[in-house]
């Protein structure tokens, strides 16, 4: 029996079946199944504004099939536009929103199964934890990058753009190249071009086949997108027949493969948040330590923006994510099912390599570790993160003093004013969940340590974390963070810090410890009274947890 007919039943549900005439519904469509078409369409994120016209594919693929779709909406934050100040607190608190809401409409409207419909950074893990959380049959349509900016004779992505910056404040680049980059980066709807977090999660979704061959990569504004999203419809359908729920997908195989294929990519660290985030709803533990261990064992393979000049556009043309599953299939769980009812063994098979310049070969890859670390030690005792694949050859062992603040916005000033000396070591604390709150990205810092000269010179080192754009030796989500006393809320001026990444340490010494105690207590800022993150403060758990929210 179909779960929907909790609200269809003849007689019992005659009620409820009256509303669902008001719709239009007849007698015939109220025996169908009801899929629940979830879309986060916006008009002022870009990677959501052309969702409509995917979502219609969708509900088209449904009605062919036999269902009955219903269009329903959740929230969506642009990670670029919320970048660099309060707004970016409210970023990732949104992916458990996103979560909640979903569950509060599939359940209270009792659905057959869901089409989760978005782009972005937290609304991609947000719906994937709500589909592990519901575990009912779910298929997950992206939509799609962005083409690639271009700007006098080569492609660009958004991370240009705020590299720019640095530049422009160091004067290397004119008020009129700036305007000129400004209107060219960024072409038109999509989520950005580069492998940031959005394109990161979207590479999940595939690797962990909660979505068919190709969402992940085809071009948002392209007609492979709109036939990926007609056959996603069709497929829901499927799936509801069989009765295959979302965690009959999200095993503890697909979150391997998933890691798997972020570690090849060099993937954003933001997906050390959000897989295990995910794995916890589909009632998995996945720890920072499965990141550290596949990057031990898998190499890096792609170099796509901002690690490389490669964009998303390209690492489609040259095959996309099955492309790079076939060529590290011996890492892989080929028999971990997917949305199609096809294995992953089965799928990828069927696809390889097109482009050698954009997927290397395992025999020849771009650095024999992954893309992603853990480091743990006397600064990060539960551990943090730094993406191999952004960091720059030499800087791989790193000491000197640090340089501390408690907010991105004192590091940005400083960094713009020219007081950040080269050797030194940023530190930017009371930026993690509980701190910051909501754990922001330090983009805007990153970019302006790029574009002024000086990645090659200093570390950043926060309990914050960073953009899928960010590049450099920037260690990030330090934890335990400030906020809850953590070792890197009693740094000081001048106290020295090493980054050792082959040994896999962050550690300080302290060159006094006097007054310590006093400088935390001042640092810590006011709590926030009212809203939804003072329940977020409340409620979130540590980022080596993945920032969840305790039950």
């Amino acid at each position: 029996m179909l779960r929907s007919a909790e609200v269809k039943s003849f007689p019992a549900r005659a009620p409820h079946r009256s509303l669902l005439k008001s719709l239009g519904l007849d007698d015939r469509e109220l025996e169908k199944p009801f899929i629940a078409v979830v879309n986060s369409y916006s008009e002022i994120v870009p990677g959501h504004l052309h969702l409509r016209t995917v979502a219609d594919a969708v509900k088209r693929g449904v009605l062919e099939a036999g269902g009955v779709p219903f269009e329903v909406n959740t929230i969506a934050i642009c990670d670029g536009i919320a970048m660099g100040h309060k707004g970016m607190m409210y970023s990732l608190p949104s992916r458990e929103v996103i979560a909640d809401s979903i569950e509060l409409v599939v359940e209270a409207h009792r659905f057959d199964g869901i089409v989760l419909v978005c782009s972005c950074d937290k609304i991609i893990p947000g719906m994937l934890m709500a589909a592990a959380r519901l575990n009912l049959p779910a298929i997950v349509v992206t939509g799609g990058p962005m083409l690639p900016g271009y700007y006098r004779g080569e492609n660009v992505t958004l991370a240009k753009i705020f590299e720019a910056l640095g530049e422009y404040n160091s004067g290397r680049l004119t008020l009129e190249d700036l305007r000129e980059l400004e209107n060219s980066v960024c072409p038109g709807p999509g989520s950005c071009s580069g492998m940031f977090t959005a394109n990161t999660m979207a590479c999940m979704v595939e690797a962990m086949g909660m979505g068919v061959p190709g969402v992940a990569t085809a071009p948002a504004v392209s007609a492979e997108r709109l036939r990926i999203a007609h056959e996603s419809g069709r497929l829901i359908v499927e799936l509801v027949k069989r009765g295959l729920g979302a965690r009959d997908i999200l095993t503890y195989k697909a979150f391997h493969n998933a890691i798997a294929v972020d570690i090849a990519l060099g993937g954003s660290t933001n997906t050390a948040l959000h897989l295990p985030a995910i794995a916890r709803e589909a009632g998995i533990k996945l720890s920072l330590d499965a990141f550290d261990d596949m990057s031990r064992r898998v190499p890096q393979l792609c170099t796509i923006s901002p690690n490389g000049t490669h964009t998303i556009l390209d690492f489609h043309q040259a095959g996309g994510v099955m492309a790079l599953m076939d060529e590290i299939r011996d890492y892989l769980y080929l028999d971990a099912i997917t949305v199609t009812g096809k294995t992953i063994g089965d799928l990828v098979s069927q696809y390889s390599v097109r482009r050698r310049d954009v997927i290397r070969s395992i025999e020849s890859p771009v650095r024999r570790d992954g893309g992603l670390a853990v480091l743990k030690g006397t600064l990060a005792p539960e551990g943090s993160v730094v993406k191999l694949a952004g960091v720059p050859k030499g800087m791989w062992r790193f000491s000197g003093p640090a340089r501390v603040f408690d907010s991105e916005e004192e590091a940005v000033e400083a960094i713009k004013a020219g007081e950040v000396q080269g050797g030194e070591v940023l530190v930017i604390r009371f930026e993690g969940p509980k701190g910051g709150p909501g754990m922001r990205e330090m983009l805007t810092a990153t970019s302006l340590i790029v574009g002024m000269g000086l990645w090659e010179k200093v570390a950043l080192v926060t309990d914050g974390r960073f953009s899928g754009a960010s590049r450099g030796l920037v260690v990030g989500h330090v934890s335990p963070e400030a906020a809850e006393g953590g070792p890197i809320a009693k740094v000081e001026n001048g106290d020295m810090i090493t980054i050792d990444i082959q040994k896999r340490r962050l550690d300080v010494s302290f060159v006094s410890r006097e007054g310590r105690q006093q400088r935390h207590a001042i640092a810590s800022r006011k709590p926030i009274a009212r809203g939804y993150l003072s329940r977020y403060v409340r409620l979130v758990s540590s980022a080596a947890e993945g920032a969840v929210l305790r039950e």
